[in-house]
C-alpha cells in the first residue's frame, strides 16, 4: 500500500480508502469489524463514513470497533459527513452553523473520538451562505473538534468559491473533495478535476467501479439479478440497468477493461481501480465491500501496474461525450494536455 497527503495538508492516507456505506446495511456488524481488521492489516488507514449511512449505524459500528482497539485510533484517519437530515424540522438539514454544530457532536459521540480527521460537507447547500458554513468549519478546526474538512459533490465553480472565501477571510482551507469517479463517469474532468488542481485540492473518488459495472459480473442485455446493488434495484440512480445498457459506451469500457485484466490475470475491478488512483489530483479511492472477498480483492489493485499503453488505451476509450461546445474536441485536448501533465 503506498501513501499520499491528504490533499494540501501534512498527513498522509493510504491510496485507497475504506468505504462503510455498507456497514449495518448490508454488511453486519460481525462482517463489518472483520472489514476493517482486514484492511488495516493490508497497510490501509484512511477510513470514510457518513452520519447518513444506515442511520448513524456506520459510525456506531466504527465507534465500537475502534473502542475495542485503543491503537487504531492513533493509526487511522478518519473521515465523515455531515449534511442531510438525522431527523426532522427545518434546521435538521444543510450547512448551516446550527445543524453542522448539532451533527459534528453526534458523529463524535457515535465514533467515540475527541476529533475528526476529515469532516465533509456531504453536498452543496444552496440555502446557507458559503461564508457561515466556513466560519464553522474553521471554528471546528481552531477547537479541535476536527483536523481538516472538505467537500463532497461539489460543482467546479462551488469548490473555487469556497476555497477563495476561506482565503479572503484567513480561515482554514479545504484540502479535499470527494466526487463520483470512474471509467464511466469522468464528467468531472471538464471543471472539477481542473479546479481541483488549480487549489492543490486532493479529489476522493466515491463509486471507482461505477456501482460494480466495472466488477466485471453484468453481461449485456442480461439484467442482473440476485445480491448486487443493480439486482437490488436495476433501475437505481445513475447505475440505472437500461440506460447504460442499451449504451454502446458502456460496453465498449468494459471490454477494454476485461482485456486489460487478462492479460495480467487480474480482476476488471482491479484494472479500474489501478487506472483511477493512477489519475491527476486523486488523492485516495474510496473503496466500498459488502464482504472481506470483496475486498480483498480491491485492495489487490494496489500491487498492480498499468503499462502506459494499457492506461492510454483505457483513457482513450473511456473519454466521455461532452458535445461540441464548449467542452468539445479542442477544449478536450487542451483539458487532456493539462491534466495529463499537471501537478
Amino acid at each position: 500500500m503506498q501513501y499520499r497527503n491528504l490533499g494540501n495538508s501534512g498527513t498522509a492516507v493510504s491510496e485507497y480508502a475504506l468505504g462503510t456505506m455498507t456497514f449495518g446495511a448490508e454488511a453486519t456488524e460481525e462482517t463489518s469489524q472483520q472489514i476493517l481488521d482486514d484492511y488495516v492489516a493490508a497497510g490501509g488507514n484512511f477510513i470514510d463514513t457518513a452520519d447518513v449511512y444506515t442511520a448513524g449505524a456506520s459510525e456506531e459500528i466504527i465507534g465500537r470497533w475502534l473502542a475495542k482497539r485503543p491503537a487504531a485510533k492513533d493509526q487511522v484517519v478518519l473521515a465523515s459527513k455531515g449534511r442531510f437530515p438525522m431527523g426532522h424540522g427545518p434546521n435538521d438539514v444543510g450547512t448551516s452553523g446550527r445543524h453542522l454544530r448539532r451533527a459534528l457532536d453526534d458523529s463524535l459521540r457515535r465514533l467515540g473520538v475527541e476529533q475528526i480527521d476529515l469532516y465533509q460537507m456531504h453536498a452543496w447547500d444552496p440555502h446557507t451562505p458559503i461564508e457561515e458554513t466556513l466560519r464553522f468549519l474553521d471554528n471546528a478546526v481552531s477547537s479541535g473538534k476536527i483536523g481538516y474538512y472538505g467537500f463532497s459533490n461539489f460543482l467546479g465553480w462551488q469548490l473555487t468559491k469556497a476555497v477563495h472565501v476561506a482565503g479572503g477571510h484567513h480561515w482554514a482551507p479545504p484540502v479535499t473533495l470527494q466526487p463520483q469517479y470512474s471509467l464511466l463517469v469522468r464528467e468531472i474532468e471538464s471543471e472539477i478535476v481542473p479546479a481541483a488542481l488549480d487549489a492543490a485540492i486532493g479529489l476522493l473518488p466515491w463509486s471507482p467501479l461505477a456501482g460494480g459495472w466495472l466488477s466485471g459480473k453484468y453481461r449485456r442485455d442480461q439484467a442482473p439479478t440476485g445480491a448486487t446493488r443493480l439486482g437490488e434495484n436495476p433501475e437505481r440512480g445513475m447505475e440505472a440497468w437500461k440506460q447504460r445498457n442499451a449504451d454502446e459506451h458502456t460496453w465498449r469500457v468494459i471490454g477494454a477493461v476485461t482485456e486489460v485484466a487478462r492479460a495480467h490475470d487480474a480482476s476488471a475491478s482491479q484494472v479500474a481501480l489501478s487506472w483511477l488512483a493512477a489519475r491527476p489530483a486523486v488523492t485516495s479511492v474510496i473503496l466500498g465491500a459488502r464482504t472481506t472477498e470483496q475486498l480483498a480483492d480491491n485492495l489487490s489493485a494496489a500491487k498492480l501496474q498499468l503499462t502506459a499503453e494499457e492506461t492510454d488505451k483505457l483513457t482513450q476509450i473511456s473519454e466521455p461525450s461532452v458535445g461540441i461546445y464548449p467542452y468539445g474536441r479542442p477544449a478536450q485536448e487542451q483539458r487532456s494536455r493539462k491534466i495529463d501533465g499537471g501537478r
